[in-house]
């Protein structure tokens, strides 16, 4: 069984800055792409970022272009999110998850494997 870590969050002002991890079980992390969802109290969970199981790829939605950033070591089974620029409605509780693919993916029913969630929490 598959198991996500997420870690990182936290209670940070606006305009300051958080890096998430997702820590993953399991053998060849490199052979599947990874995502980072988010969602907030009383919203649909909605698309963050995707990265290719190379890390070659990555996809973002456009609210978090040129703050957040996501990466992968595949040495240690790891994707991170970092976000700079933190705005109260980046408040959301934000989920890490596998897809059984290697190839970006923005929708979550494309993902099999959720991790438990890490909330941010951004004061204005």
């Amino acid at each position: 069984q598959v198991q996500l870590v997420e870690s990182g969050g936290g209670l940070v002002q606006a305009g300051g800055s958080l890096r998430l991890s997702c820590a993953a079980s399991g053998r060849t992390f490199n052979n599947y792409a990874m995502g980072w969802f988010r969602q907030a109290p009383g919203k649909e969970r909605e698309f963050v970022a995707s990265i290719s199981g190379s890390g070659a790829g990555t996809s973002y939605t456009s609210s978090v272009k040129g703050r957040f950033t996501i990466s992968r070591d595949n040495a240690k089974n790891t994707v991170y999110l970092q976000m700079m620029s933190l705005r109260p409605e980046d408040t959301a509780v934000y989920y890490c998850a596998r897809r059984e693919s290697y190839i970006v993916s923005m929708y979550p029913g494309e993902y099999k494997y959720w991790g438990q969630g890490t909330q941010v929490t951004i004061s204005s």
